[in-house]
């Protein structure tokens, strides 16, 4: 169902499927992975602290139109609207990445696009909102929010 191929460039790597994904499709359990021992721009951060390797996931190519979501709860991959055999699998990288080791210009051409994927920590809250991200995510989110409220509240004397 799943199939790795090279890029039309020929520099890398993308995922496709081979046959049609329905959407709210849970169509990957993500059950052969190893823990990272280090961040790399393949690995995929699954909770504040840890991140994993996996074959399949380290050739999802990112969007800022995603077609595809990781679930790190539930570690498995859902489809977020029907998707074609031979379409390229993506997902939107700051839904799992709270800051990215190798930050990079996206070419995704979407209206609402980015411009650099450096990580969730980098995006305004209202750009996160617009997209599906995990539970890790969140949390880091509000705290940075909560940290920097704390930096702006004047202390008393």
């Amino acid at each position: 169902m799943l199939q790795v191929q090279q890029t039309a460039d020929g520099k890398g790597k993308r995922l496709t499927t081979t046959m049609p994904i329905p959407r709210d499709t849970a169509f990957h359990l993500i059950r052969q992975y190893r823990p990272a021992t280090e961040k790399t721009y393949t690995s995929v951060q699954i909770d504040i602290d840890h991140s994993i390797e996996e074959f399949y996931l380290a050739h999802l190519n990112h969007s800022c139109e995603p077609n595809v979501i990781i679930d790190t709860t539930k570690l498995e991959l859902r489809a977020i609207r029907d998707i074609a055999p031979g379409e390229d699998l993506t997902f939107f990288y700051p839904s799992t990445e709270w800051q990215m080791t190798q930050p990079f210009q996206c070419l995704c051409g979407a209206t609402d696009c980015i411009g650099t994927v450096s990580g969730a920590r980098d995006l305004p809250l209202n750009v996160l909102g617009e997209y599906f991200i995990n539970q890790h995510i969140g949390a880091m989110a509000m705290e940075h929010l909560l940290g920097a409220q704390q930096l702006k509240t004047p202390i008393a004397v």
